[in-house]
């Protein structure tokens, strides 16, 4: 009896570990296979193409567009959670974000949003010209939002979430570097769905923007871990 216990839980764990792995993803965007547009705006247009394995997405000049596309499942929970993301010269004074970010709910959303940044962030952070602002924040348990300058160019982006005494402790790391890291008040009972974005936000610079503005998406990649 108890081998034939032990040899049952083997198999549960076996199960387990085996569906653990398979959340384990890699997207190229050759196409939005398991992806699906969520816009947050009027506009009916998506403003999102692929070319060459590169998805772009765009907002217009003189607009509030929130274009967004997440993936399909929302079943992300803990691990590592990367982004190949081009961030361009972006608009002067342009409310504008190149978002790469995972999200369940209004409460419990984790970001990188880049853009041109407000004047008193550009000054605190002494931000030269060509300087973007990336701003990684947890929305909410707890609320927590921190900026840093980034030149424009292809970056590596990547959201770390361990288990810490039961719930989510989260890093922030660009080009492999960590720049934030906090203990989150929750745990792996909340799960993820994985966003690219390009949005015309209001916090993120002083003005409507005057151009059009964009970010590209080489890659976007999961690894499960605890």
């Amino acid at each position: 009896m108890k081998k034939s216990i032990f040899f049952t839980m083997l198999a549960l764990i076996s199960i387990q570990s085996y569906a653990q792995k398979e959340n384990n993803q890699k997207w190229n965007f050759n196409n939005l296979d398991g992806w699906k547009f969520e816009h947050q705006d009027e506009n009916p247009s998506n403003q999102c193409e692929i070319d060459n394995g590169i998805l772009k997405i765009f907002t217009r000049a003189q607009s509030w567009d929130r274009k967004k596309v997440r993936t399909a499942a929302k079943k992300y929970t803990s691990g590592r959670y990367t982004w190949r993301t081009y961030i361009p010269q972006m608009g002067e004074k342009d409310q504008a974000s190149v978002g790469s970010w995972i999200y369940c709910d209004d409460h419990h959303e984790l970001d990188f949003e880049v853009g041109y940044g407000n004047a008193a962030v550009r000054k605190q952070l002494n931000a030269a010209p060509d300087d973007m602002i990336a701003y990684m924040t947890s929305q909410d348990f707890p609320s927590t939002s921190v900026p840093v300058t980034i030149k424009p160019g292809w970056h590596i982006f990547e959201i770390d979430l361990t288990i810490k005494d039961n719930k989510y402790y989260v890093t922030w790391l660009i080009d492999k570097k960590k720049q934030h890291g906090v203990q989150l008040q929750f745990g792996n009972e909340i799960s993820f769905a994985i966003y690219c974005s390009v949005e015309n936000l209001k916090f993120l610079g002083d003005r409507i923007p005057q151009q059009d503005n964009y970010g590209l998406y080489d890659f976007v990649k999961y690894q499960y871990h605890k």
